[in-house]
């Protein structure tokens, strides 16, 4: 079933994926950048990506793929030539699915404080919201940090891995198409979301562990 099916089954989780996935996106190629930037190259903040506008970190190609197909993509430019230090690179490449964290966490903060905040009475579409959110930051998380080029993970096993760096430019395009395929052709992608769903899930239960420690769940 292709994705804008659920624009007329089920038209607010489609929304809510659009919104989640293009929001998650943009603070995880912000973050990218800002790294980036704290580190020496200023590269991606002279071209404009210090900031959440999805036509500049994600551009309307990305965006219409989201819109068909539920899955979009986003990219800063970085010159690792002008990091101050060699493991710059290592560190903003993974500044991204790390922010991807975060979001998890706090989706899974936040709507745990909604639900504890207004109990039975929270709407069954505002939990699915933050429940969604967390999910799908926990996939990024996992999907980008996948050892394969043209992934965050390449670039961070890279720094411990050198000769990893050092692949023929075309078989590095063969394995990135491979990933492509495997992910979405194959069971593969049920194990990324799995990932994003045990993600969320740890930071659940961690939020109602803390939360009930301080006698609030």
């Amino acid at each position: 079933m292709l994705f804008i099916q659920h624009l007329a089954e089920n038209p607010f989780f489609y929304f809510a994926w659009v919104l989640i996935v293009v929001f998650s996106i943009c603070v995880h190629e912000f973050a990218h950048a800002y790294v980036a930037y704290r580190l020496g190259d200023d590269t991606a903040a002279q071209e404009g990506h210090l900031s959440l506008n999805p036509m500049i970190q994600m551009g309307p190609t990305s965006l219409i793929f989201l819109a068909l197909v539920g899955m979009a993509w986003g990219s800063v430019p970085v010159n690792i030539n002008r990091f101050r230090e060699p493991w710059a690179g290592a560190v903003v490449a993974f500044a991204g699915p790390a922010s991807n964290l975060i979001l998890s966490f706090l989706f899974t903060l936040v709507g745990a404080i909604t639900f504890l905040a207004i109990g039975d009475g929270l709407s069954e579409d505002v939990a699915v919201f933050f429940i969604v959110g967390a999910t799908a930051n926990g996939m990024l998380f996992v999907l980008n940090m996948l050892p394969a080029p043209m992934f965050d993970g390449w670039s961070v096993f890279s720094y411990f891995y050198p000769r990893m760096s050092r692949i023929d430019p075309v078989l590095a395009q063969n394995v990135s198409l491979g990933a492509l395929l495997l992910i979405f052709f194959t069971p593969l992608r049920h194990i990324i979301w799995g990932g994003g769903s045990a993600i969320a899930g740890l930071f659940n239960t961690v939020v109602y562990g803390v939360l009930s420690v301080f006698g609030l769940a």
